[in-house]
């Protein structure tokens, strides 16, 4: 077999590629909700709504983004104990239930923050678990492309939302729409798992694999003890991890980016109609634009590395290499509060700040592609998912939870004048990427993948 080409007997991994990407479709469609509701959940108590403030919504958000952030490090731990399968269907179930509660809480904060508590808990086994799966199934040349794959999942899922929850509202009227929208995207999930189990089992027991696509998969690992996939593989303490140097190079590229993400997630409906005057049906069109084409540079960040390993750069330098072009793409959205002065630029002020957050939302998708694939080509596949969820972790406290309270802070405060608010978070979308490769670089600066676990 050709070393640098795929096998031609069979390409099941890309079946298993293709599941996750379905399940982080619905992970995101489900989490996404709550942006569209914002509007309605704002909107003061005698025109119908919640009456919440903007601090409100941002405790909300950042109190699903903390408890997600938390659990992925349990999360992580008990994928690694009790493997894929189980561990993603244990953690879809949980979030679709939490998902559909969600709908028959009311208008209380406090109980939307604790029903959302739970529903962030069970988010939270979805990346652990794809990426170790990712780690099992394919090898290192082709893992930033599959995670990219299936990441877009995210884009994916957004994209539906930013469609159908505001076409619940409108549809179903703002008392019923709201609880629908939480309805029909909890209960999909259900039907993801049927798939699951039927087509899902590790490359070692999965009957549908042949011999050559496996010894394929395989073809990158250092050692053949690298394949941890069985039941004998010996577990690893997650505070142990702590004391390596490419552990907080994950965590700081997760800490310092991930909340980037967030905010486009949570925030991007609120900016469209604060800084443009769109209402809920006029925002469908812009958010489906930007997470589509999010999905482009999703896909194609995750294959830069593998063209670069194909001309022969070693697998860890093609992947910093692509992370730092990357990196600057973002520099684009510092112009995005510029681009949208309608005074300046009219009709067209609505287009060109949306592209230049397109281009922002591709990078980061591009970015994190690749950041979650250096998890596995520093550490040993065991390892994986508590890694990955030790990661998601920093990125939903340091991103999610601080860049949620700055955003809500930032918008009552300049409450007149929301442009303000905005600009400064451009400011942090557009240099947060350069700043964390920097730091990651001076911690791993050349390949160093750990054998001694």
């Amino acid at each position: 077999m050709n070393s640098t080409t795929a096998p031609a007997t069979s390409n099941y991994r890309w079946i298993i590629c293709a599941l996750l990407f379905f399940s982080t479709t619905v992970n995101y469609m489900d989490r996404q909700v709550i942006s569209y509701l914002k509007e309605f959940f704002c909107t003061p108590t005698e025109q119908g709504g919640f009456g919440w403030s903007n601090t409100d919504f941002a405790y909300l958000t950042s109190f699903f983004t903390g408890i997600y952030a938390g659990f992925t490090v349990v999360a992580g731990w008990v994928i690694d104990k009790i493997g894929t399968k189980l561990g993603l269907a244990l953690s879809l179930i949980l979030w679709s239930i939490f998902g559909i509660l969600n709908a028959f809480v009311g208008g209380a904060i406090n109980a939307h923050i604790f029903v959302r508590s739970a529903f962030a808990a069970g988010e939270a086994g979805n990346f652990p678990a794809s990426i170790k799966t990712v780690a099992e199934w394919f090898p290192k040349r082709e893992r930033a492309l599959a995670t990219g794959i299936f990441n877009s999942g995210s884009n994916f899922g957004a994209m539906i939302a930013a469609l159908f929850v505001p076409w619940c509202m409108i549809h179903f009227g703002d008392q019923q729409g709201w609880k629908m929208a939480f309805i029909f995207t909890g209960t999909i999930g259900l039907v993801w798992l049927v798939f699951w189990f039927w087509l899902y089992e590790t490359p070692t027991r999965q009957k549908r694999l042949s011999k050559a696509e496996y010894d394929y998969i395989h073809i990158d690992d250092e050692t053949a003890d690298d394949d941890q996939t069985g039941d004998k593989a010996k577990k690893v303490s997650w505070l142990k991890l702590f004391g390596y140097r490419q552990m907080w190079a994950f965590f700081v590229g997760k800490f310092m980016t991930d909340g980037i993400w967030w905010f486009y997630l949570f925030w991007l409906p609120d900016y469209l109609h604060k800084q443009f005057g769109m209402t809920k049906h006029d925002v469908m069109l812009p958010t489906f634009i930007v997470y589509g084409v999010a999905i482009i540079g999703s896909v194609y960040g995750g294959s830069i590395p593998m063209t670069l390993i194909k001309r022969g750069i070693p697998v860890y330098e093609a992947r910093m290499t692509a992370m730092l072009i990357i990196a600057l793409f973002p520099l684009t959205v510092l112009t995005t509060q510029y681009f949208g002065n309608v005074e300046h630029f009219g009709n067209m002020a609505v287009v060109l700040a949306v592209a230049t957050i397109c281009i922002g939302a591709a990078a980061h998708q591009a970015w994190s592609a690749n950041l979650f694939t250096t998890v596995s080509d520093m550490f040993p596949k065991k390892t994986v998912a508590s890694v990955t969820g030790i990661g998601t972790m920093a990125g939903g406290i340091g991103g999610g939870v601080i860049l949620q309270l700055l955003a809500g802070r930032l918008t009552d405060h300049f409450k007149q004048t929301p442009q303000t608010a905005y600009l400064i978070m451009f400011i942090i979308c557009a240099l947060s990427y350069l700043i964390a490769w920097t730091i990651m670089k001076m911690l791993v600066p050349r390949h160093r993948p750990i054998t001694d676990l």
